[in-house]
């Protein structure tokens, strides 16, 4: 699972989304954040969570193992004086018990081991503090996103689903929340591409061939079809759809 990302790390800091100023307001005030708090963000990628939380001044502990999403990040982040950067798991963060005040999880959680991770978060949180996941999922309903789930299915050996089939993760944040109770909120997160930005957000998926295995050159033919498809001078809407779930564990 850790090596998913190697070799796309630099395609995945380009071209993913970012997360709307509307949740991040939302993780302060719901969490009664200030400049004294200290956020564990747990599968933080490259960074683009990270950087949103250090803009608005919190001390954040980045827990990434995959060494090329890491490397980036550090290097993209290092001018934050509140950022501190650890080679550790999910479900082992290395992390002081009872230290932080939120943890964020980006685009992560249906990576890591769920009862494990969630014993980690309740070791590492401090009294009355929560989880909050995050997707940037894309919109189902798109006919767009209808046929490039259908490419997918075609040229991509590794792919059971976007997000590794936990776009509607019902099941997962019930057992994963205490008692079942959390809150959803969702935002909508829909990006403008060119072309050269929808292939790197689809060639960055973790289900995506890498160059030279046999299935890359079909599935970058079949998306460059697909975008000529739906762009309109030179553009397509990239239908996002951002959900929030906030709670105990």
């Amino acid at each position: 699972m850790i090596e998913n990302f190697t070799g796309k790390a630099d395609l995945y800091s380009k071209f993913r989304p970012s997360y709307p100023k509307e949740y991040i307001n939302y993780l302060l005030s719901e969490n009664h954040l200030n400049e004294g708090s200290v956020i564990a963000d747990i599968g933080s990628g490259t960074g683009i969570l990270t950087r949103l939380l250090l803009e608005k001044k919190l001390t954040v502990l980045a827990i990434e193992p995959n060494n090329d999403m890491r490397g980036i990040a550090e290097k993209a982040l290092k001018e934050y004086d509140q950022y501190k950067s650890i080679n550790a798991r999910a479900e082992n963060t290395s992390l002081k018990n009872n230290s932080v005040d939120l943890i964020t999880v980006a685009q992560a959680f249906h990576w890591f081991d769920k009862e494990n991770f969630r014993l980690e978060c309740k070791r590492i949180l401090k009294e009355n503090a929560k989880v909050s996941l995050v997707w940037n999922s894309k919109d189902l309903l798109s006919p767009l996103m209808t046929e490039l789930q259908e490419i997918c299915k075609a040229t991509c050996p590794k792919f059971n689903g976007f997000s590794g089939g936990i776009e509607e993760p019902p099941n997962v944040t019930n057992q994963f929340f205490k008692n079942g109770n959390y809150e959803t909120l969702v935002y909508r997160n829909d990006l403008e591409m060119d072309l050269e930005g929808f292939l790197g957000r689809n060639l960055s998926s973790s289900f995506s061939p890498l160059s030279g295995e046999k299935e890359f050159e079909p599935y970058r033919t079949a998306l460059t079809n697909l975008f000529n498809k739906y762009s309109l001078n030179g553009k397509i809407i990239y239908p996002y759809i951002t959900k929030s779930y906030l709670g105990f564990v």
